[in-house]
């Protein structure tokens, strides 16, 4: 038995014994929009999982298991970190709320911060005491990250004094810390100029607002920056080299939605195969083409997967392959959401007080467009695949 093989092994028993004693089996995340009383309550309990799941993880020695042991890694191989996200995949993890930190600010610290910021910051954040988000988007720029206004000027004593406002940031309303893109010279060139932060989301001057969206959660939130004072070694990298921090970070953000973790890489046909199933509908021709297409998508998708995590055990920085693999998964979701339309009719849009397996579908249904969204549009992404793989023309820009 290689080593590989061992540790697949001790990873499996690990998961067995102690996912069924703490309730980590696949069943759907609950919300973390505190929108009532009760909605709140739901939210700190679902918090209160998370972080004890996530300090499990790190006492087992299953977080950061490729990051640097110095900074309380493993300092084990890529190889050890696929073989957990393969063996973790059947079980539901509740680990929300640091996908963000571990999958794109981590890196991005790891990668330009100071030994002091990797020494304060990566410890708790893989120990699940500080959750991270990350603030990119604006009103007026959206997926162009290279357009953004938030302004950091620098002060006499060092600081950095920050007004703007930012959008659609994910779990802002639970996070301790956040990587901000901000730009700190107005006259430079739109890819010049902007450098990044590491900003304390209690800071004074930091308002959250919640985004009501149409499946009635409020996970992204606008952030208000009313004279937000940071400390000079909030920096992360150099001053004004922030589109070089940021494109680590962006990297390594659409590889964690488009090649990620996914709980099997069938799930989405197999479930909807299951349900034709009960609802006797082995007779639809339509609903079984539409099944049998997201079932050959996943089948690509997992290969897709496999060529992105390949390329980061080689050592390299995720690419254009990330992109391409996102863009295929929410086309993927789109799909798949199309036959559970078909499947569920007039029920995923009308349902019984109580029928929990029809709010369920709704909520699918009315969250799969967001996709589309998050971690840059679909149109980014084609431009990106066109321009840096393909080597067509750039895109006309107006400005």
């Amino acid at each position: 038995m290689t080593g590989l093989d061992a540790y697949r092994q001790q990873v499996r028993a690990w998961l067995a014994e102690q996912a069924p004693a703490e309730g980590w089996l696949p069943s759907e995340p609950a919300a973390l929009a505190a929108d009532s009383e009760d909605g709140a309550r739901t939210a700190a309990d679902t918090l209160a999982r998370a972080r004890r799941a996530q300090a499990a993880l790190f006492e087992a020695g299953y977080t950061g298991i490729s990051w640097p042991p110095e900074y309380g890694g493993q300092g084990l191989s890529n190889r050890e970190q696929v073989v957990f996200n393969q063996e973790s995949e059947q079980y539901d993890l509740p680990v929300f709320p640091f996908l963000i930190g571990l999958g794109m600010c981590g890196p991005t610290v790891l990668s330009a911060g100071t030994p002091e910021q990797k020494e304060r910051y990566i410890r708790p954040m893989l120990r699940g005491e500080e959750i991270w988000c990350q603030m990119f988007s604006e009103p007026g720029a959206g997926s162009d990250v290279a357009g953004i206004r938030t302004r950091a000027a620098r002060q006499f004593d060092g600081s950095w004094l920050v007004r703007g406002h930012k959008i659609w940031t994910s779990g802002a309303q639970y996070c301790d810390f956040g990587l901000l893109l901000a730009r700190s010279d107005p006259d430079s060139t739109r890819h010049a100029g902007l450098t990044m932060f590491v900003v304390d989301m209690h800071s004074p001057g930091i308002r959250i607002e919640p985004l009501r969206q149409m499946n009635g959660g409020s996970g992204f939130n606008e952030i208000f920056f009313e004279d937000v004072v940071l400390p000079p070694d909030a920096t992360v990298g150099e001053v004004g080299r922030g589109w070089h921090v940021a494109i680590v970070t962006l990297m390594n953000e659409r590889v964690a939605i488009g090649a990620g973790r996914s709980r099997g890489g069938s799930a989405m046909s197999a479930e909807l195969a299951a349900r034709a199933r009960a609802a006797g509908r082995e007779g639809d021709s339509y609903l079984l083409d539409q099944i049998a297409d997201v079932y050959v998508r996943e089948q690509v998708l997992k290969y897709l997967s496999e060529a992105v995590n390949e390329a980061v055990l080689a050592g390299r920085t995720p690419g254009p392959q990330g992109s391409i693999a996102k863009l295929f998964s929410t086309d993927l979701g789109r799909r798949g959401n199309a036959a559970a339309r078909r499947l569920a009719g007039s029920r995923a849009q009308a349902w019984e007080p109580g029928d929990a397996e029809a709010a369920r579908q709704a909520q699918q249904l009315l969250s799969a467009p967001g996709w589309s969204i998050a971690g840059g549009t679909d149109e980014i992404m084609r431009n990106i695949l066109g321009e840096r793989v393909l080597g067509l023309a750039r895109e006309p820009r107006p400005s």
